[in-house]
């Protein structure tokens, strides 16, 4: 079995009246079927209300399976008894990293999660440096979390996630509130902790950039599981990306609609180094 594991994940939203009769019922997620291998890097996309978010907190065992189960490094989540070790092996970063630091300063705030499990004070001590040097923080270890922009905040909810040592990080639109350089800052970080530390990565996320490095997309509308493959074979999709209200990278963008125009370039180009290099090589087999 793979770090995540699904067999038809139902989540379902009961609405009650004051008497407790149930009013309306909403399916969140819906019959989603999950495999997701130790060391990947997953992106999951969708527009608002496609069930994303949901599906991260029954990751996390925030939320139980209504229907169906899921597995995370093999513990069954719906289980109580899983439930600390779950939180333990996938740590969960929310959008509002202000929602996350509890603490006056930065290296009290990255030792608040490994003092809750219990962890000895000198292994603490060796965590706190270990986790705020992985994401380019230690020198700012004496600092009060308020002094920080949006992206250093990130960084260091990232570094107390990591502190507890997890096999797993779930990112719930981790970079909504920042300005570009506080996203590149979170992404870079990201991808550093998943190529070397092996750490298994979910990235929910609308900005489509942060997903091209991915190596697996998968895309949901309606609670359910609507699009699954590698970046290139996602994104050389366009109409149906659109037609679920999704948008492109920009440069992949730009290619598709310069092939509707004529222009023979291949679907799915992600970076702009991809798209110099398909141009230069039709100005090249012109010139020939």
């Amino acid at each position: 079995m793979g770090m995540i594991q699904s067999d038809n994940l139902v989540y379902e939203y009961i609405r009650r009246n004051e008497e407790g009769e149930v009013e309306g019922i909403k399916r969140a997620v819906d019959g989603v079927e999950l495999s997701i291998k130790k060391g990947d890097f997953v992106a999951i996309l969708g527009h608002n209300g496609s069930g994303k978010s949901t599906l991260a907190k029954m990751l996390n065992a925030i939320l139980y399976p209504s229907e169906g189960a899921l597995w995370v490094d093999g513990m069954d989540t719906s289980k109580e008894e899983n439930l600390w070790e779950i939180r333990q092996t996938a740590g969960m970063v929310f959008q509002n990293p202000d929602n996350q630091l509890v603490a006056n300063v930065v290296e009290e705030d990255v030792a608040f999660g490994p003092e809750n499990l219990g962890v000895e004070s000198s292994q603490i001590l060796k965590r706190v440096e270990t986790s705020l040097k992985k994401v380019g923080m230690w020198k700012f270890r004496h600092r009060s979390p308020n002094h920080l922009s949006g992206g250093q905040k990130q960084r260091v909810a990232i570094a107390g996630i990591m502190a507890m040592k997890p096999k797993c990080i779930i990112l719930d639109e981790p970079t909504a509130m920042l300005d570009p350089n506080g996203r590149k800052e979170v992404i870079d970080t990201i991808k550093e902790l998943n190529r070397k530390e092996n750490i298994t990565v979910l990235l929910i996320t609308h900005y489509m950039e942060e997903v091209v490095d991915a190596d697996q997309v998968i895309v949901m509308d309606q609670g359910k599981v609507v699009m699954e493959g590698t970046p290139k074979e996602i994104f050389s999709q366009v109409p149906k990306l659109q037609k679920l209200r999704l948008t492109v990278p920009q440069v992949t963008q730009l290619a598709y609609e310069l092939k509707l125009a004529g222009m023979p370039l291949p679907d799915g180009i992600l970076t702009r180094r991809e798209f110099v290099e398909a141009v230069e090589r039709i100005c090249h087999v012109n010139h020939t």
